[in-house]
């Protein structure tokens, strides 16, 4: 059986509130959100200190802004808990091209994670990952076949990456792989992590067709690196609330499809 998520702790809630408060503001003082959340100021505080330290927000006298860069990488555990309905959908949308006996790659996103879940129904499948909440969930199925890929252990990610991951992904040819990454406009995607971007690019070279998964909290931002262009993919699968009219302009660079959140 594929193990279910846990449920997200009133801690890990806050913080995403905060968080969200302030990408959409761009800045707040302790004061606002210490309302906004309804607890004390030395809580908030203490949330800052852990969102600062997470690298999602910098920290100053009084408040906090937004790090528009690295807010959407942060470690595997905070990531798990954050636009869940969202991944939910697209990993619901994302099945329509998947078929019993196909070879399926994913990377280390919780979107990722998410389709993993309901890969067990589909069965007889190939699974190759690098995440190894990924390799949790289906470590048990008897109608998957799992690789893991191995490299250097990342803490932050949960993930295996580096040189090694990249040579063993190069060894494989897979009917499809899937990704998400931090950020994305019209026209190109990102993350600010150079050692992710060079696994994920990894991954796309060793797929036949290449599926990107992505919340509308990534949708409309950049990060430090470019990942590829919105056109190196066969599918963008978005979800949540998104501009109409950039919408349409990724339709000029790819197939878009629009998953439905319950």
């Amino acid at each position: 059986m594929a193990s279910a998520p846990k449920k997200q702790s009133p801690r890990l809630q806050r913080q995403q509130q905060i968080v969200d408060h302030v990408l959409s503001q761009g800045f707040a003082s302790a004061a606002e959100l210490s309302s906004l959340t309804g607890v004390s100021l030395m809580t908030v505080h203490r949330d800052l200190d852990d969102l600062a330290t997470r690298g999602l927000l910098r920290k100053y006298h009084g408040g906090v802004s937004a790090q528009p860069s690295t807010v959407f990488e942060s470690s595997s555990d905070f990531r798990l808990h954050t636009h869940t309905a969202e991944k939910e959908a697209l990993a619901a949308d994302a099945l329509r091209f998947i078929n019993p006996g196909m070879s399926v790659m994913l990377d280390d996103s919780t979107t990722a994670l998410a389709l993993a879940r309901l890969l067990p129904d589909i069965g007889p499948l190939t699974v190759v990952s690098n995440y190894r909440q990924v390799q949790e969930a289906l470590r048990d199925v008897p109608d998957i076949r799992l690789i893991g890929l191995g490299g250097e252990y990342s803490r932050t990610h949960d993930s295996y990456l580096g040189l090694p991951c990249q040579e063993m992904i190069s060894t494989f040819s897979v009917d499809i792989v899937f990704l998400s990454t931090s950020a994305m406009n019209s026209r190109l995607t990102y993350h600010q992590e150079q050692e992710i971007v060079l696994v994920k690019r990894a991954m796309m070279g060793s797929a036949t067709t290449k599926v990107l998964m992505m919340d509308a909290s990534k949708v409309a931002r950049s990060a430090l690196h470019q990942l590829a262009p919105v056109s190196a993919f066969d599918h963008v699968l978005l979800a949540g609330d998104l501009n109409e009219d950039l919408v349409e302009e990724m339709r000029e660079e790819a197939e878009v499809h629009l998953a439905k959140t319950s």
